[in-house]
């Protein structure tokens, strides 16, 4: 899995390409949300466009990033979440944790129609 960020409009995106799974040291997903937070930057988006699979270890970091982000007083959203990914969120009942975007674009503008 690789990680890399960039500012769309005021808005961090962290771009994950590759693999979500145990195998592929999910960790420092979080430890780059959490670094974030710590830098001030309080709305993030996750562009899952680049991501071709998930396991329940992959979503288990998404859950760390929203919960830390919270903890900081900050939003995690995602973005390009796809039908694989959507079915995913749905099966787990985790579609009422995440604020998810079939776009970066929505993403992005969601941030504007909420107070999140």
């Amino acid at each position: 899995m690789d990680i890399s960020e960039r500012k769309v409009a005021g808005i961090t995106i962290v771009d994950i390409s590759g693999k979500m799974v145990a195998s592929e040291n999910l960790g420092r997903l979080k430890d780059k949300v959490t670094s974030l937070m710590f830098q001030g930057e309080k709305q993030i988006v996750l562009n899952l466009a680049n991501v071709s699979y998930v396991d329940s270890s992959g979503l288990g970091e998404m859950v760390a990033c929203h919960g830390s982000a919270l903890r900081a007083g900050g939003v995690v959203k995602l973005a390009n979440t796809g039908k694989k990914i959507k079915d995913l969120l749905v099966m787990t009942r985790l579609y009422t944790v995440f604020d998810a975007h079939d776009s970066e674009a929505e993403a992005i503008e969601s941030f504007s129609r909420s107070p999140n």
